[in-house]
């Protein structure tokens, strides 16, 4: 009897510890593949107080040879920066005669902007090495600033002739960023004709403001009903009471790719790649801003997805020709300003116009007050017979903020 007693005691030592073996290399193992897992998502894998960011990807943050390309660029004397990803990415999408345009939209992001950038720039075929050699061309201390980019203008096989003329030539070619910029996390998507009074950092910035269900962000197509497109003429769904403006368009283009989407053609719902066509084929002939149309569909039946910014970061004619109705640029004065319907090119607003001169026109390296500011004020006080001249003020309001901030940095690195 004790004999087996003996031998039933050995079993259970033996037992217990073939039991703690197995759980420590589980345990092993499951841990390998979480920092493989982190590692294959271009997430470095920290250790000590940084641990409890382990799963957060950072925003923007590209794929794991991207990540080492620019790590490589981004030298500091002999080290190279061994930091999280912290660029701004911004997207656009440049057809026709909108070269120069362009130009002055990236001009306007590196003027002000303290932290480094990445452009991802759309255009067409023949379009390419004008890019390349404009943004060559510019000041090595300014090329230091940013990287870019540059794509061909692509659709659908099966239907790319019928997104290429839904609204303006390639204008509906954001649509299908998330499915071809595919290892960039998030995104800062503009249209050309937009102009940066503010650093790019700063609406970068609104994706730590996202809450669990957000995944892109845009300013109203109006603030006020009495004068709204949406709200008084559209024939298809929108979003809120005045639908959203698709010129400035910040995404988290991870969590877009991840979604299922409530439509109104089928119960089941839908991933962005299976959406857009059906929605095209059910209201093309009641949209009227295009691609625009679709995404004002899309959130008006997800409208938990959607983060709406304030219209100073998305400023257009709409906000002065009827009078100043953007509150938020009254107080704090306009972030974006938004040159649609050609004014940046013509004489209808003369006040826009002279703020996109005045940025095309200053030579990189000179003192931006004396060869920015100052010209540009000058050159506003010339539009104050027209409406949006009269709230010109607001458009130098945060610009005089963002060329001190840039001067005072210039200083600080001299001394």
């Amino acid at each position: 009897m004790r004999c087996y007693l003996h031998a039933f005691l050995l079993c259970m030592v033996f037992t217990f510890c073939s039991l703690l073996y197995v759980f420590s290399q589980l345990t092993s193992t499951l841990e390998d593949r979480d920092e493989w897992n982190l590692n294959e998502q271009g997430i470095p894998v920290r250790s000590g107080h940084d641990t409890g960011h382990l799963l957060r990807k950072g925003p923007g943050l590209a794929g794991r040879g991207d990540r080492e390309e620019g790590l490589d660029r981004e030298r500091s004397g002999s080290a190279i920066k061994e930091h999280s990803d912290e660029r701004s990415h911004l997207a656009v999408v440049a057809c026709g005669p909108r070269l120069e345009e362009t130009l002055t939209m990236l001009k306007s992001a590196v003027l002000f902007s303290k932290k480094p950038l990445h452009f991802y720039i759309f255009a067409e075929d023949n379009l390419h090495n004008s890019f390349r050699r404009a943004l060559d061309s510019w000041p090595r201390t300014v090329q230091t600033k940013f990287k870019f980019t540059i794509y061909p203008i692509t659709f659908p096989k099966d239907n790319a002739m019928e997104w290429k003329k839904l609204f303006k030539p390639c204008a509906s070619q954001r649509l299908f960023l998330p499915l071809v910029l595919k290892e960039v996390d998030s995104l800062l998507y503009v249209d050309t004709d937009i102009l940066f009074l503010r650093p790019v950092e700063d609406l970068w910035a609104l994706l730590s403001q996202f809450n669990s269900s957000h995944l892109a962000a845009m300013a109203p197509e109006h603030e006020e009903p009495r004068i709204g497109w949406y709200n008084r003429f559209a024939r298809h769904p929108y979003y809120g009471k005045t639908g959203i403006n698709s010129g400035v368009m910040l995404i988290n283009m991870t969590r877009l790719r991840e979604k299922f989407f409530k439509n109104d053609m089928t119960a089941v719902e839908l991933r962005w790649e299976e959406i857009l066509m059906p929605l095209l084929q059910k209201y093309k002939l009641n949209i009227t801003w295009g691609d625009q149309d679709l995404l004002n569909i899309i959130f008006h039946h997800n409208p938990e997805s959607l983060y709406v910014f304030p219209c100073q970061w998305n400023y257009r004619p709409d906000h002065c020709i009827y009078g100043s109705n953007c509150q938020e640029a009254e107080q704090e004065g306009v972030f974006i300003l938004h040159g649609n319907r050609g004014v940046y090119h013509d004489e209808k607003q003369p006040a826009f116009r002279a703020v996109y001169e005045a940025i095309q026109k200053y030579p990189f390296s000179e003192n931006m007050e004396a060869s920015l500011l100052r010209p540009l004020e000058a050159s506003l006080q010339a539009t104050t017979n027209t409406y949006c001249g009269r709230a010109s003020h607001l458009f130098t309001k945060r610009l005089k903020q963002s060329i001190i901030s840039v001067h005072q940095d210039i200083t600080q690195n001299r001394q």
